[in-house]
């Protein structure tokens, strides 16, 4: 039987765990569904990059660093540096020097910003209930504790 023939070139190796690859392979199926179905009804011209900053700053009582940010939010500091330099240009966020240390620059949400956040969650509340009416609120309140575990574990 062709199956049972082992390939003598081949090391002798340790596949993952079936349970692990599935895993994966769901959180990384449901990350790409999530991010296309959100970016289809954020508002015109907002990207999910700019209601993900957005959405941290308005959670935020002071200003923060743009490398803060890029630590927090997993991004590189280019990324977030171009995604500021965007979120500035629309005038959804304050960028000034940091007057301790002029290499660094401190970030605020503005008062522009804070509507446009609200503005895309309001557009995207309808994705939010259809998540919650697809796998019920006490599923998705459940699976919380597991995926902030897992989040931790990465991070």
């Amino acid at each position: 039987m062709i199956g049972n023939i082992k390939n003598q070139n081949m090391p002798d190796t340790v596949e993952p765990d079936a349970i692990a690859i599935s895993l994966v392979s769901e959180i990384l199926s449901v990350e790409q569904l999530m991010r296309a179905l959100l970016a289809k009804h954020l508002p015109k011209g907002m990207e999910l990059s700019h209601f993900t900053v957005l959405n941290y700053l308005a959670a935020q009582t002071d200003e923060k660093s743009p490398a803060s940010m890029a630590r927090v939010l997993h991004l590189t500091k280019g990324a977030m540096t171009n995604t500021l330099t965007k979120l500035d240009l629309s005038g959804y966020v304050h960028i000034r020097p940091d007057w301790d240390d002029a290499r660094r620059k401190r970030v605020l949400i503005s008062d522009a910003g804070l509507l446009a956040r609200l503005d895309a969650l309001q557009a995207i509340a309808p994705v939010f209930e259809h998540i919650l009416d697809t796998v019920g609120k006490e599923n998705a309140r459940a699976a919380l504790p597991f995926l902030r575990s897992l989040r931790s574990g990465l991070g």
